[in-house]
């Protein structure tokens, strides 16, 4: 069977941010290299959703697909991996509406996360850095990284974090959200 591979690994077939989930951004064995990337196949090896799209012309997103949306859709996960499931739907509709504008406006996410964890992670953040820049609406998303990038250089990571994390509870609050994973026993 050929290789499961696709040209832009950052925004999966299925819908997620792959870019800006934790194993993505991580080291060593656990690395994902997003979906169809270099070594896909080794890393999930039986992906359900790369299966059928070999079924349903090679689409390169399921949106694009003429049985979308199948039963897959019809119904919002009720539990998270390594990364929130919440924004499918939504990603799927923005990526129809204008597929260029959501590539740049994910990379705005993956850079913002990216900066997040090179400068202002303390050991204990990147899940919830992974989490918001997922989840969290980009104007918000914008202010908590300008806030950041204004803490004192000279200020101890640990204290920076702490910091960033007050802003994010401030923001769940406006928003009436919680940002965390939601798994089945919750």
């Amino acid at each position: 069977m050929e290789p499961f591979i696709r040209k832009a690994p950052h925004f999966s077939l299925c819908g997620l941010n792959c870019c800006l989930c934790p194993r993505f951004n991580t080291e060593g064995k656990s690395k994902c290299p997003g979906c169809g990337g270099v070594d896909f196949a080794e890393q999930h090896p039986t992906c359900a959703v790369a299966t059928c799209n070999r079924k349903h012309d090679g689409v390169e997103y399921c949106f694009l697909c003429g049985q979308y949306p199948c039963a897959k859709y019809e119904t919002e996960s009720a539990c998270d991996s390594f990364i929130s499931y919440r924004s499918v739907k939504e990603n799927f509709k923005e990526a129809k509406a204008d597929l260029a504008q959501f590539k740049k406006t994910l990379a705005r996410r993956f850079w913002i996360l990216q900066t997040l964890l090179s400068r202002f992670n303390d050991g204990k953040s990147k899940g919830i850095y992974c989490l918001i820049s997922n989840d969290m609406p980009i104007e918000d998303l914008e202010l908590v990284v300008e806030l950041a990038e204004k803490l004192p250089q000279e200020m101890d990571i640990k204290e920076k974090a702490k910091l960033i994390k007050k802003e994010i509870e401030k923001i769940e609050i406006k928003l009436g959200v919680e940002y965390k994973l939601r798994n089945a026993k919750t």
